[in-house]
């Protein structure tokens, strides 16, 4: 039980930190120059996963990311139980996160922020969206795999490169659909936000799952003993 629990914690902060500064200091109330921009936005998502990579990692795994919990299932590194129970409360987890930011929006006098942080595309960009999300999962979940194998990882640095990867995944992603490469993520907010977030939400929840199998079929080719 307390993988799961440490996998709730970890979404939880993933989503609060990384949601939140796009939320409240991505563009502040519309100032030109003002706020953390993409990078800073990239930078939060990326440097919570490094975080949580060290506080859970021993724990978990730290996966706190249904398409990496994917990827670790498909690689044949865990059964098919525990890669639902970590999807489950890696959901919960994105849920809590977002509830607290909500609480935030809706107690606080700032006037920045429209929404919690959901991911969405323009009308007529489903495919550019979908390819976006797809590509960018797969790069990231590669990665993720690569980094955490037993073998041929980076052993202790493996949550420092997967941290940074998200940050470059995200500096790209961003102006595309906010970013999710994460299905719990992009399902948090848009239970909250509802309208376009939640029609658009099985666009984040499909490319990622379908990236994060494609990693898994490249990875089970490249890092099997030859």
């Amino acid at each position: 039980m307390k993988k799961y629990i440490a996998e709730m914690t970890g979404t939880m902060v993933l989503v609060l930190m990384g949601c939140g500064s796009a939320v409240f200091a991505g563009n502040l109330a519309g100032t030109v120059g003002a706020g953390v921009g993409t990078i800073g936005v990239a930078l939060a998502f990326g440097l919570s996963v490094v975080a949580m990579a060290y506080a859970i990692g021993g724990i978990s795994g730290c996966h706190i990311n249904p398409a990496i919990t994917l990827g670790v299932y498909l690689s044949g590194r865990m059964k098919g139980k525990d890669a639902a129970m970590y999807m489950v409360f890696q959901v919960i987890g994105a849920v809590i996160g977002s509830a607290l930011l909500y609480a935030l929006i809706a107690t606080g006098a700032h006037d920045g922020p429209t929404s919690t942080g959901s991911n969405s595309f323009g009308e007529g960009e489903t495919a550019q969206a979908f390819l976006a999300e797809a590509v960018f999962t797969f790069i990231f979940v590669l990665v993720a795999l690569g980094a955490t194998d037993p073998k041929k990882g980076a052993g202790s640095l493996a949550g420092l490169a997967i941290g940074l990867t998200l940050t470059l995944v995200h500096i790209v992603c961003i102006p595309i659909t906010g970013t999710s490469v994460n299905p719990a993520r992009s399902i948090g907010p848009a239970l909250f936000e509802g309208g376009i977030a939640l029609s658009q939400l099985w666009l984040f929840i499909v490319a990622p799952f379908v990236g994060a199998a494609l990693s898994a079929l490249v990875w089970n080719y490249l890092g099997k003993e030859e």
